[in-house]
Order: C-alpha cells, then sequence, then structure tokens
C-alpha cells in the first residue's frame, strides 16, 4: 500500500476547492493500493481557503495570517494515517507547502519555487517515508501491481536504480 495526496485521486480539496486528478491513481485508491491523505483538511483548515506558502519557515496565507500550527497538526495526523496502514511510499502534490517535495513557492504569492520540501514531505522523511511528487508518479504506479506486493523496497530500489544512473552519467 501506498499514501497519495487526495487532491491527486480526484479528492476536491485544494484551496481552490478542486482536484488535480490522475487517473490510475484513482484506479489504485479504486483497488484498494493506496490510501489517501490530505494534510491541510486533516489539520482543520477549510475548503476552499487562502492560498498559503512558507516563509522563513513558518506557514503563511495570502492575507499574512500564520497557518503554521493548521500545516504541522495536519502532517502529524498525515503521519498517523499511514503508519496505521503500514505505507513507507507516498505520492504528493509538487510545490504544495504541506506536500512539495524538493521545490515549494517562494512565500511572495508570485508563483516563483525555490528549493524546499513541505511540512508534511520534511515530517514523513523524517520517520523513513519515502516521498515522490506527482511528476514521478510513474515511478510508483508502473510498480509490479501484485498481491502482497513490497511497494516500499521496489520504491528503493527504484530510487537506488535513478541515483545510480545518475552517478554513471556524472562521471
Amino acid at each position: 500500500m501506498i499514501g497519495v495526496s487526495s487532491c491527486l485521486a480526484g479528492v476536491k480539496c485544494t484551496y481552490r476547492g478542486d482536484d488535480n486528478l490522475i487517473e490510475i491513481i484513482k484506479e489504485m485508491v479504486d483497488r484498494k493500493k493506496a490510501v489517501m491523505i490530505c494534510p491541510e483538511v486533516l489539520g482543520g483548515l477549510g475548503i476552499p481557503r487562502n492560498p498559503c506558502e512558507i516563509r522563513k519557515d513558518r506557514v503563511i496565507d495570502i492575507t499574512g495570517e500564520d497557518r503554521t500550527k493548521e500545516y504541522e497538526l495536519g502532517a502529524k495526523r498525515a503521519l498517523e494515517i499511514l503508519k496505521e496502514h503500514d505505507v513507507d511510499v507516498v505520492l504528493l502534490k509538487a510545490n504544495s507547502p504541506s506536500c512539495g517535495k524538493n521545490k515549494i513557492y517562494d512565500g511572495s504569492f508570485s508563483h516563483a519555487l525555490i528549493n524546499g520540501d513541505g511540512i508534511t514531505c520534511q515530517l514523513l522523511e523524517k520517520h523513513g517515508i519515502i516521498v515522490f511528487n506527482e511528476e514521478k508518479y510513474t515511478v510508483v504506479c508502473n510498480l509490479p501491481q501484485m498481491e502482497g506486493a513490497d511497494y516500499g523496497d521496489l520504491a528503493k530500489q527504484a530510487v537506488e536504480k535513478q541515483k545510480k544512473q545518475q552517478k554513471e552519467r556524472g562521471r
């Protein structure tokens, strides 16, 4: 079982009140191969809600209100759900102040990206969960779909293979 951002499975839970559906991810949820999380909603934020970005380790909404507490609570609740389902690989929404992996918005609300990870991504990785964003969904979704497949080990193998290939290209 893997974890996925709810919006990627078609749940209308983004700050705008819509989704970021990727059909194969929805199919995995429907087949009970994935468990959904939306840290923002788990942290008590409504749908729709003001957009938020990370600014100096704080999550601030577009009106200037500090939403760090809600994001941290949502991350903790998401981690609990994932642990309950023995999830060790997640596929999260790119660039999000909660779920972003490697790139997040810079806090200026100008759509500028900087290097960094969202609040939930940071917490999950701290607890040993492998995080991908939806740009890498083929790595996760094309893993063998056999009964009892250990997605964590398969994803770890895929990551190691990617690292090895990158290292070889860098020589």
